[in-house]
């Protein structure tokens, strides 16, 4: 015999229920479904929605499931919370969950050795959340910079110059255009930055400042290569002699040095330079920051 249909907001049930299943199958969840109809009874949703089978977009994904044998697996096999924790990555609650029904595995006591690697493993696995994080970080943070105006450009160079570049000291008065750094983006930022100002290509020298125990000709090529130039182009390295009691950090296969970048009869360009560079802490320490343009 059917459930007889409640009184009250719940007594055209047949009426409630054509909207509910109408609901769901425009791809709504439960909670959508309950909130939009106001039912509050856990029973009478279920009843609405009899036969109704969910939308893909609720369902958990396959790799959870995938996750959940894995784990019941490891259980069985005797493993600990932490070491699943660190085999599969996922939290110690979720674990907890999906092997709550199996027997307990005998505990035993770790050797020093079992204890420094499931430690060093989850340790590690911090490491790699850590570093996907923060390459999710700065993937988003790309995408938010999207495409750059020319006075965008403009100002980045300026900023750029006027932190990394040679600059005029009032005891020592050179007015010259030098721009050294290690970082090939940075590199081609500033280029990039020159040809914004129509400088000519042909006035631009360019070269290697590097330890003298470092792979000096491979920097060379790289650089080289980097700004589109032979190496026989490049103006002779300078070599900075090595110190035995410093401990240099950068002596993997990656580091290359410096670049310097001169730019010949820069004067000019030096003095306009520093005339923007004072204009953009003019602009940015207005006191009415709100009516800039």
């Amino acid at each position: 015999m059917p459930m007889a249909h409640p009184q009250g907001k719940y007594a055209d049930f047949e009426g409630l229920r054509e909207r509910a299943v109408a609901l769901r199958r425009e791809g709504l969840s439960r909670r959508q479904i309950r909130d939009r109809l106001h039912v509050d009874n856990n029973d009478i949703l279920n009843r609405l929605l009899e036969g109704e089978p969910p939308p893909e977009w609720t369902k958990r994904p396959n790799a959870k499931d995938d996750l959940r044998d894995r784990a019941r697996e490891l259980r069985l096999r005797g493993w600990t919370y932490d070491q699943i924790q660190v085999e599969l990555g996922c939290s110690k609650s979720s674990i907890s969950l999906w092997v709550r029904d199996l027997p307990k595995p005998e505990r035993r006591t770790r050797t020093r050795e079992e204890a420094s690697a499931i430690a060093r493993r989850g340790w590690e696995a911090k490491l790699r959340v850590r570093e996907e994080e923060r390459q999710q970080t700065m993937r988003q943070a790309s995408q938010e910079m999207g495409t750059m105006t020319d006075r965008e450009l403009f100002a980045a160079g300026v900023a750029l110059y006027w932190a990394e570049g040679a600059k005029s000291k009032p005891y020592s008065r050179r007015e010259r255009v030098t721009f050294v750094n290690s970082d090939p983006n940075v590199i081609s930022v500033f280029l990039a930055w020159l040809k914004l100002l129509r400088v000519d290509p042909a006035s631009l020298r360019f070269a290697v400042q590097i330890h003298e125990t470092a792979d000096v000709a491979g920097a060379e090529a790289f650089w080289a290569a980097h700004v589109g130039i032979g190496t026989s182009d490049l103006l002779k390295t300078t070599l900075k002699r090595h110190n035995p009691s410093t401990n240099r950090k950068n002596t993997d296969q990656s580091y290359r040095g410096c670049l310097r970048i001169d730019v010949r009869g820069g004067a000019d360009l030096y003095r306009r330079i520093e005339g923007w560079w004072y204009g953009i802490v003019g602009a940015a320490s207005a006191v009415d920051l709100a009516n800039r343009t």
